[in-house]
């Protein structure tokens, strides 16, 4: 049977025009479908400038039942969710994103972050940590090592706290060093309440390695040796801080005043504490110099009176409040002294008393948190040193 050549012919353009016809389709439809898209997706952008969060939300699912490989409404969708607080569906957006198979490794380490941000938000710390532990390695492995540290600090989980710490402190992208000191010695403490003093003391002096300068560790190591009865270093310990940190000496001033006295050098004490007392009045300061018998040494042009060199001790409250107004000094003064009505004097010093106690407190810098005792890790914004040492009066 011979070919006909004329079919062929015939066929070729046909052919031609079905293909030609069959592409227009396909370009048609997939230009439907891409103006459906960014349109459901402009659509949600315009609503969340608007703060209309809910319809943002309803166009944006839209945009993803309508290109389920889209990447970036996914993740937009679940940033959505976790700012309005539903950490549930935003927990659900994030993990299927993990689970496909076609996702890219920066894009899969997008959405592992993400998800431990959800978890953090939550406050699902346990979850939080272990999708942040997946972080090492990736260009979130600095941000997701913070956020450790933050949950270890939370927990007080100190010695995780530490090592997180120490690999922030190797990446020589800031210094952790007194924040570590800080780590040892909150592990140092729970090894003296632990009836473990020696392996206390071994903390303590990594941490004084690590931050000579800061006050905590020497103050805690004085602390210490007080405890060991050893009264004779811990005054050297605390008379070598006063050099490396006197403002803090408000802060010590009375460990000092124990171990002078312990120790009976309550001259060498009193002498060092009258010299920073001029320096910078405190009733913290003052209050030392009033326990081993003296009192505050006056600037050299302060004028001098009758009080400020009397030799009773407490009135060294007068001293003071010659040249520092205080309610707590005055209160102190006047709980020792009798008046003509004394049987009305309990009565007003228990007043005064009340009146003074928050003007005793110590206040965080940083969020305003007050607190009768001294916090180096404030408990109300977790900063680390945000306390002055010095009380609420004084500031």
């Amino acid at each position: 049977m011979d070919f006909d050549f004329s079919w062929l012919l015939l066929g070729l353009p046909l052919a031609f025009v079905l293909g030609w016809l069959a592409s227009r389709f396909d370009l048609r439809q997939l230009r439907i479908e891409n103006r459906q898209a960014p349109k459901a997706y402009f659509r949600g952008l315009n609503f969340l400038l608007n703060e209309q969060q809910d319809q943002a939300i309803d166009a944006f699912i839209e945009a993803v039942q309508n290109d389920p490989d889209t990447q970036e409404l996914h993740f937009a969708l679940g940033n959505l969710f976790r700012r309005r607080g539903e950490y549930q569906r935003a927990v659900r957006v994030h993990e299927h994103l993990l689970g496909r198979g076609d996702l890219s490794r920066a894009d899969r380490d997008r959405a592992q972050h993400a998800l431990a941000q959800d978890f953090l938000r939550a406050g699902l710390l346990d979850r939080a940590e272990a999708a942040l532990q997946k972080l090492e390695g990736t260009r979130y492995e600095n941000e997701a090592r913070l956020s450790l540290l933050a949950i270890y600090e939370r927990s007080r989980e100190w010695a995780q706290a530490e090592d997180v710490a120490q690999k922030l402190d190797e990446s020589e992208q800031a210094s952790y060093s007194a924040r570590r000191a800080h780590h040892l010695c909150e592990q140092a403490a729970e090894r003296v309440a632990g009836g473990d003093p020696d392996a206390a003391a071994r903390l303590l002096l990594q941490a004084v390695a690590l931050a000579p300068e800061a006050p905590r560790p020497a103050i805690d190591t004085a602390t210490l040796q007080l405890r060991k009865g050893d009264a004779a270093a811990a005054f050297d310990t605390l008379a070598a801080l006063s050099e490396t940190a006197p403002l803090a000496l408000p802060l010590y001033a009375a460990a000092m005043q124990q171990a002078a006295v312990a120790s009976q050098r309550s001259g060498e004490a009193l002498a060092l504490l009258q010299r920073r007392y001029v320096a910078s009045p405190s009733i913290d300061v003052l209050e030392a110099i009033i326990a081993l018998g003296g009192t505050p040494a006056l600037p050299e042009d302060a004028p001098s009176d009758d009080a400020a060199t009397s030799p009773e001790p407490r009135d060294g409250y007068i001293a003071h409040l010659a040249h520092h107004p205080s309610l707590v000094a005055a209160s102190r003064w006047l709980a020792g002294e009798r008046f003509e009505n004394e049987q009305f004097h309990p009565q007003v010093q228990r007043s005064l008393d009340q009146a003074t106690r928050p003007l005793m407190r110590y206040r965080c810098a940083a969020c305003g948190f007050e607190a009768h005792q001294y916090f180096w890790h404030c408990p109300g914004c977790q900063a680390w040193d945000s306390y002055p040492p010095r009380r609420v009066e004084e500031l």
